[in-house]
């Protein structure tokens, strides 16, 4: 999960090189730039896969600083997603104004646009008017014509995530997390809440709210960091959204998941009936309730996919978060969530 979010100053803060190689000479080709050289690196909080920078210049005339984002990808990460697809779906979305622009590259990382929008926070999607312009925003992102093939990804990444955790994992943490069997709890998922009547859309498949920016004037949503973004269910993708609801990563505590914060079933409703309105019809109360079941039924992959996730990332990312309890508690939530859902399968 890759939130770009919360400022802290640090002026020390020290880029590789080829970064700050990179920045500068970006920086010496814009005429209202003082110095080149004299640029601030501000550590952004929050992010969990990659290391993220506000970059700023002082400026000449009205403009007090001129900015961008500096993205230095995780070490490891790879094993959740292929970055050369990742950055085909940023420079598409660049290319069609649903993204921040890409401005440049370097070996482990990339220079994006700095969008004069705030990132939201773990209350703003509480607030009924901003979730609404996120249903809409979410409907319009699933239903994007993307390149790549329209096929459900959600199983077959989990597999192969599960099998890397396998791999890193020591066999006394593995039976603890009872690894071996979610294989066979992935193929009963995907046989028991799979179903052909399900929309298959592009989707962002980390839909929390660090990767969501809101432009306060015109209220227009924005949709950030794409790593984890392929074809899925939609219903996969709201879940997901759903299950976020219940972090703030911004907390002495961002890796403890509070399940009581979970949308209650008004606040879901009005979701999922704005999402499906935004195409331009009302929808019927079958679909509405079609709709809810498979979300609901689809929190399920969202547990055992970022338990996979925070069991892998324990061992490959050095960024200062408990994945392994974040991991547990994902976990915990799967056996917990699973009889209420599926009966006892």
């Amino acid at each position: 999960m890759g939130a770009a979010t919360n400022v802290v100053e640090n002026k020390e803060t020290r880029l590789p090189r080829e970064v700050k190689d990179a920045l500068q000479c970006m920086a010496s080709e814009w005429d209202n730039i003082v110095d080149s050289k004299a640029l601030q690196v501000i550590p952004i909080k929050g992010a969990m896969t990659n290391e993220v920078f506000q970059i700023k210049w002082p400026t000449r005339g009205n403009d007090t600083s001129r900015k961008v984002v500096v993205r230095i990808y995780g070490e490891g990460v790879e094993v959740f997603f292929d970055r050369d697809d990742e950055i085909r779906t940023f420079e598409f979305m660049s290319k069609y104004g649903q993204g921040p622009r890409l401005l440049g590259r370097f070996p482990n990382g990339r220079i994006e646009e700095f969008l004069r929008a705030r990132t939201l926070s773990a209350a703003d999607l509480r607030d009924p008017v901003i979730s609404a312009l996120i249903a809409a925003k979410l409907r319009a992102f699933n239903d994007l014509d993307m390149p790549g093939q329209k096929k459900v990804w959600l199983w077959d990444r989990l597999r192969k995530w599960l099998d890397a955790a396998k791999r890193l994992c020591p066999l006394e943490e593995a039976k603890a997390f009872h690894l071996e069997a979610f294989q066979e709890e992935i193929s009963m998922l995907e046989n028991k809440i799979s179903g052909a009547h399900q929309c298959i859309g592009f989707c962002h498949n980390d839909l929390q709210y660090g990767n969501i920016m809101m432009e306060e004037e015109t209220k227009s949503i924005t949709l950030i960091d794409y790593e984890y973004a392929t074809y899925n269910p939609v219903a996969y993708d709201i879940a997901n959204h759903f299950c976020e609801m219940a972090s703030d990563y911004h907390t002495e505590t961002p890796h403890i998941v509070d399940y009581t914060k979970y949308p209650g079933l008004e606040e879901r409703l009005r979701f999922l009936h704005v999402y499906l309105e935004s195409s331009g019809e009302k929808p019927g109360d079958t679909e509405v309730k079609q709709l809810l079941q498979d979300v609901e039924n689809y929190t399920l992959a969202s547990h055992l996919t970022w338990g996979v996730w925070g069991i892998i990332s324990e061992y490959v990312n050095e960024i200062d978060f408990d994945y392994k309890r974040y991991a547990e508690q994902r976990f915990q939530q799967y056996w917990k969530q699973k009889p209420q859902l599926l009966g006892s399968s």
